[in-house]
């Protein structure tokens, strides 16, 4: 039986009037199927003359079977991390430049709605990290940095994993990546590409002085803690997540664990992720080069 997604959620990319013609393309279609079609309220207003329900995201997860985001992958970022613990499946229309998460183009979204809600897809769950800092959990898709700020010196922190010491580093930060972020900040960092089917996490240092200072994959379960040695230097440190959200860190350390409820991505049913590489990375350009030069 065709999973039934009966109420549709729509959000497009937060500060930008450029996905509204897009979404009101969705919303008629959705519309003219006979689905409820909830719009996330800031793309309401930036959207004259729609004809959906205006809810705010709180309520957009809580009620609707699927969302669809409308924009590039940052958008899909952010409203991951907002409504993770709602566990709303999350399809991704790619109004921007690399794809790697909103994975249908505007042109192949009627077409790819249509077979998606005769059940001809894929579901993908992969998980976000949990930052704890003082007390206060904020959570992230990609990556949770910690890095220096405003400054042009190195930091110093220790490194546990599970409670057991790794080691002391100085660099200008390191970097705790979701299989999902390896493609992201910590593959310019010299980190690995992880597939998004393992339960793994990486760290990747950020220019470190010592260059035995090499990327760690560790179990997705790991609980991860960095200790700044010198706890006068955290005027100089911030705390960044999925690039988005940067916090000051309070106290000495922060703690990262797997958050507790994973994303869920609908993908179209011929969704390839080597492929999506070797698009996006250039994988498969040949050399023109000419061989007399």
């Amino acid at each position: 039986m065709p999973q039934k997604f009966h109420t549709i959620g729509l959000i497009g990319k937060h500060g930008d009037v450029s996905p509204r013609e897009t979404v009101l393309e969705l919303g008629r279609f959705l519309l003219e199927r006979g689905h409820r079609v909830l719009l996330e309220e800031s793309t309401a207003n930036r959207t004259p003359n729609h004809k959906m329900i205006a809810v705010s995201l709180d309520d957009l997860g809580a009620e609707s079977d699927l969302a669809i985001v409308v924009g590039g992958d940052g958008t899909l970022l952010h409203t991951a991390r907002s409504l993770a613990d709602y566990e709303v499946p999350l399809l991704g229309i790619n109004l921007g430049r690399l794809g790697f998460l909103a994975d249908i183009s505007p042109r192949e979204m009627l077409t790819t709605l249509e077979q998606i809600f005769s059940g001809e897809f894929r579901e993908e769950s992969r998980f976000l990290l949990s930052a704890e800092i003082d007390g206060v959990h904020y959570t992230a898709f990609n990556d949770v940095v910690v890095h220096k700020w405003n400054i042009a010196r190195m930091i110093e922190f220790e490194t546990y994993i599970d409670g057991s010491f790794v080691n002391v580093q100085r660099s200008d930060g390191i970097i705790i990546s979701t299989p999902t972020g390896s493609t992201a900040y910590a593959l310019s960092g010299g980190g690995p590409l992880l597939h998004t089917g393992l339960n793994a996490t990486l760290l990747v240092p950020i220019c470190p002085h010592t260059l035995s200072n090499r990327p760690l994959v560790v179990d997705g379960d790991s609980e991860i803690e960095i200790v700044v040695c010198d706890p006068s230097e955290n005027v100089h440190l911030r705390i960044t997540c999925d690039g988005q959200t940067s916090l000051p860190l309070r106290g000495d350390r922060v703690t990262i664990r797997k958050h507790a409820h994973p994303v869920r991505l609908i993908h179209p049913v011929n969704h390839d992720h080597f492929y999506i590489l070797r698009t996006k990375l250039g994988w498969s350009e040949h050399n023109t080069l000419s061989k007399d030069k």
